[in-house]
C-alpha cells in the first residue's frame, strides 16, 4: 500500500498498544513513520525493526525533551499524540506527584507538541489526540484526576482547531471506551464493570482505533 506515500508522521506513544497499532498503519501504507517511547525499549526496537518506522527515547513529561524531538521531524504532515498514564485511587489519599505527572503527559504534553508542530506544518495539516470517553463520563470511584485530563483534552482540541484553521489544519480528539492493551485488558478485573455500562460489551481493538485516526488523515490527501 501507498496512502501515504511522502507524509511526515508523529506518533507520541507509539511503542504498545494504540501507539503501535498506529505506527504500523501508517507505515504499512507508505508514510516516513516516527515514534516516541519512554520505557519501553525492548517493544520499541521490535516495532522499528518490523516497520522501518524511527523509535526515538523522549519522556512525554519532560517538556524541553518533548519540543527538541518535535521540532527535530521537521514539517510534519500528522502529530498523533497517543501518549499517556492512568493514575486511579482514593482522591484523599493519592499521590499528588503522581497526579501531576499524568496531567503533564496527559494534557501538558499534547498541547505543547501540538504547538511546537504547527509551527512548521504545511496547510491542511492533521493533529489527533487520543482521548477517552471518561472526558464526557466518569461512571466509577477512583477515577477523577483522570477524567479530569481527558475532558481538559476535548477543550484544548476545540480551541487550537480555531488558532490553526485558517491554515486548514484540523486538531480532533479521539475519545474510545475500553481498548485492549496492557493497561487496560480485555480479561482485566475491571473488564465486567466498564462491559456494564456499555451497550455493546466488549473492548475495542487497537487496530480499530488506529483505523479511526486513518480517516482525517486519509482526508488531506484529498484537500
Amino acid at each position: 500500500m501507498a496512502e501515504f506515500t511522502g507524509k511526515n508522521i508523529l506518533v507520541l506513544g507509539g511503542s504498545r498498544g494504540i501507539g503501535a497499532a498506529i505506527v504500523r498503519r501508517f507505515a504499512n501504507a507508505g508514510a516516513k513513520v516516527a515514534f516516541t517511547f519512554a520505557g519501553s525499549k525492548a517493544a520499541a526496537d521490535a516495532l522499528a525493526a518490523e516497520t522501518g518506522a524511527e523509535a526515538i527515547r523522549t519522556d512525554s513529561a519532560d517538556r524541553e525533551g518533548l519540543l527538541a524531538t518535535v521540532a527535530g521531524r521537521g514539517a510534519l504532515d500528522v502529530l498523533v499524540a497517543n501518549a499517556g498514564t492512568l493514575v486511579l485511587g482514593d482522591p484523599l489519599t493519592i499521590d499528588g506527584d503522581a497526579i501531576d505527572r499524568m496531567i503533564a503527559i496527559n494534557v501538558n504534553a499534547p498541547y505543547h507538541a501540538a504547538v511546537e508542530a504547527a509551527r512548521k506544518m504545511p496547510d491542511n495539516g492533521r493533529i489527533i489526540v487520543i482521548g477517552s470517553v471518561n472526558g464526557d463520563v466518569m461512571p466509577f470511584a477512583g477515577g477523577a484526576a483522570y477524567a479530569l485530563t481527558k475532558s481538559a483534552v476535548q477543550g484544548m482540541v476545540r480551541g487550537l482547531a480555531r488558532d490553526f484553521g485558517a491554515r486548514g489544519i484540523t486538531v480532533n480528539s479521539i475519545q474510545p471506551g475500553p481498548v485492549d492493551t496492557d493497561m487496560n485488558p480485555a480479561d482485566g478485573p475491571m473488564a465486567g464493570t466498564m462491559h456494564g455500562f456499555m451497550a455493546i460489551k466488549r473492548h475495542v481493538r487497537s487496530d480499530e482505533v488506529a483505523e479511526v485516526v486513518r480517516e482525517p488523515v486519509a482526508h488531506v490527501r484529498r484537500a
